[in-house]
């Protein structure tokens, strides 16, 4: 008799995928590293030095990244990924959805798309806000270029691709889950403009409520996690921090 049992080898194919996963996140690694080291090159003298000491005097800033980074090692975690299914078919499934709630949470999630970024540069721009339009879309797209690193890094399925009866309200987005990219868009632009006006405590809590409901909304549509969406909400935050830090040198280089 054969005692020893062997497992059967991963089909060439499945081998071959695996293989050109872990060599993309690779890819994307050094990229990303490249790039923000090219960034802080390009960078003069003196913003790279004031943008360096302002992060480290930041403590808020630093706990933020920290919690960041707490959330995607949780992804590791077995006990995490249980509590965010149950939470994510919790709003997702449980109980009654009328046409009209899902009509309105589909409109409710637009402000987190990239074209929601562009159309309020530009209108930021015909109100002679140029300077607020120009750091509205750089900041949207290196944003956007982080959140996509990260989602490749980190590839992470979507809910309706790894859960059976999820929900999808509108179509089915692309590209990896975490972190959510729609939530990250609205809370940079919420922390951006209360940085850049002078709010009021209501105004501005009015503000970050609706970044709570593009957040909301994600889980709800079926496209993202609870810990994606968290974890958009802080990133988006630390950009819109990092936008304000960097504001009087990137004035000063393009005006």
């Amino acid at each position: 008799m054969d005692s020893d049992l062997k497992e059967d080898p991963l089909p060439p194919e499945t081998q071959v995928n695996r293989l050109w996963s872990a060599r993309r996140r690779s890819a994307v690694l050094v990229g990303l590293l490249v790039g923000l080291v090219v960034f802080l090159i390009w960078l003069p003298s003196a913003p790279r030095a004031a943008l360096f000491a302002a992060f480290l005097a930041q403590r808020t800033l630093m706990s933020m990244l920290l919690l960041f980074a707490l959330i995607a090692s949780s992804l590791l975690w077995s006990v995490g990924q249980r509590l965010d299914t149950g939470i994510f078919l919790l709003f997702n499934l449980r109980g009654e959805r009328p046409k009209w709630l899902d009509s309105a949470m589909w409109l409710a999630t637009q402000p987190g798309n990239m074209g929601a970024a562009i159309l309020s540069a530009t209108l930021f721009f015909l109100m002679n806000s140029r300077r607020l339009a120009v750091e509205i879309i750089f900041g949207t797209l290196t944003l956007w270029l982080l959140v996509e690193s990260i989602k490749a890094l980190t590839d992470r399925a979507r809910p309706f691709l790894a859960l059976q009866g999820t929900r999808v309200v509108g179509w089915r987005e692309r590209g990896r889950s975490f972190p959510s990219g729609h939530t990250a868009q609205t809370f940079f632009l919420v922390t951006l403009l209360s940085q850049r006006f002078e709010i009021g405590f209501a105004a501005t809590i009015a503000l970050y409520t609706l970044g709570v409901l593009v957040g909301f909304t994600r889980v709800y549509l079926g496209a993202h996690y609870p810990r994606d969406v968290i974890a958009g909400a802080v990133l988006g935050t630390v950009w819109g921090v990092l936008a304000g830090l960097v504001d009087p040198y990137w004035h000063g280089l393009l005006f």
